[in-house]
């Protein structure tokens, strides 16, 4: 499984919603079901987004099934990013962080990273 970030911003038409009813879009995430998608945690939050939503999916197609779903429910344009975990970005055959840093080469005998 996979996670994704959304990224919300109301419309003019989600912002009407909210007003009228604070707990829309919570009611709203807990009611899209696309299979084996699930909500990790749904944050109001501050500066040029309104919300954000962290949701695990199978494939960018389940992810973007939920997110497009989401979206027309609640009123809320949606940028959808998959979060890749860091761990998996190291290849084992890269330099160690420590040579990135202080700019020699891990030896080839040695394995390079944690």
């Amino acid at each position: 499984m996979a996670n994704y970030i959304l990224l919300m911003k109301l419309t003019p038409e989600g912002q009407h919603a909210i007003l009228s009813n604070p707990d829309s879009i919570a009611i709203a995430a807990s009611e899209v079901h696309v299979q084996d998608v699930t909500g990790l945690g749904l944050y109001a939050v501050l500066g040029p987004y309104d919300f954000v939503s962290i949701i695990q999916a199978p494939d960018n197609e389940a992810a973007a099934r939920y997110s497009i779903q989401l979206g027309v429910r609640v009123g809320v344009s949606i940028t959808t990013l998959p979060a890749v975990p860091i761990s998996l970005l190291h290849e084992r055959d890269e330099p160690d962080i420590d040579s990135l840093f202080s700019g020699r080469e891990a030896p080839l005998s040695e394995p390079a990273g944690p």
